[in-house]
C-alpha cells in the first residue's frame, strides 16, 4: 500500500494516540515515536506499529506517532486508520486488517 497524501487519525487524550502519515520523499519508511511510557512499553509499541505496516504492505512513508499510553489494539487501528485515508483506500481486503 502507497501512501499518497498526509492523514491522521487518532487524539491526544489518555490512553490513545495520534497517528500522522505523509508520503515520502525518497521511498524509505521513516517512523519517530514519542511516548510517556517509552521507557516501559516503548518495543512492543515499536512492534505492534511495525507488524501492522508489514500487513498492509507498507514500504515507504514518514509516520510520526505521538502515544498517550494507548493499548495494542488502539495502536494497530489507529496505525491501520491513518494509513488507509493516506493510501486513499476506497477497496479495503479485510484479511490484511487485524
Amino acid at each position: 500500500m502507497k501512501i499518497i497524501k498526509e492523514a491522521i487519525a487518532g487524539t491526544l487524550e489518555s490512553s490513545d494516540l495520534l497517528v500522522k502519515v505523509a508520503p515520502s520523499h525518497d521511498d524509505t519508511l521513516e517512523i519517530i515515536l514519542s511516548s510517556e511510557v517509552i521507557k516501559q512499553f516503548g518495543q512492543q509499541i515499536r512492534r505492534v506499529v511495525d507488524e501492522t505496516l508489514q500487513r498492509l504492505g507498507v514500504t515507504a512513508g514518514s509516520i510520526i506517532i505521538e502515544d498517550k499510553g494507548a493499548l495494542d489494539c488502539a495502536i494497530r487501528a489507529r496505525v491501520q486508520t491513518a494509513v488507509l485515508r493516506g493510501a486513499a483506500c476506497t477497496d479495503l481486503n479485510w484479511e490484511h486488517l487485524s
